[in-house]
């Protein structure tokens, strides 16, 4: 029951994401549910890889943080940040997928802190 809800949101989702696209671009309704699945599927793949690569981070950021707070804040910006779902111009190619964070972002946000 969990994964049809789960598929549901990702589905709309993902067809919300095709309707914000630019409005200059034709694609055909087939195109935008093939591509509509595809960043469904993708990110049912995608996301328990990166939510593992976080939760991995967060476990080293914590032993690290005896040692070195600001080391331990950006391990975890670096391993948290970045995508996390994939979407229809994912698939076009329009957008990247950043599965390690900026490492900019990370530095900021243990400034900020």
């Amino acid at each position: 029951m969990r994964i049809g809800a789960i598929l549901l949101g990702l589905m709309l989702l993902a067809q919300s994401s095709a309707a914000l696209a630019e409005p200059g671009a034709r694609e055909s309704t087939p195109e935008q549910v093939t591509f509509g699945v595809g960043s469904v599927l993708g990110t049912l793949v995608y996301a328990p890889l990166k939510a593992t690569f976080c939760i991995l981070g967060g476990l080293a950021a914590a032993v690290t943080t005896i040692a070195s707070p600001p080391t331990a804040g950006r391990l975890v910006g670096t391993t948290c940040r970045g995508t996390w779902v994939i979407t229809p111009d994912t698939l076009r190619g329009k957008a990247p997928v950043q599965f390690v964070g900026d490492m900019q972002d990370a530095d900021a946000a243990v400034a900020r802190h």
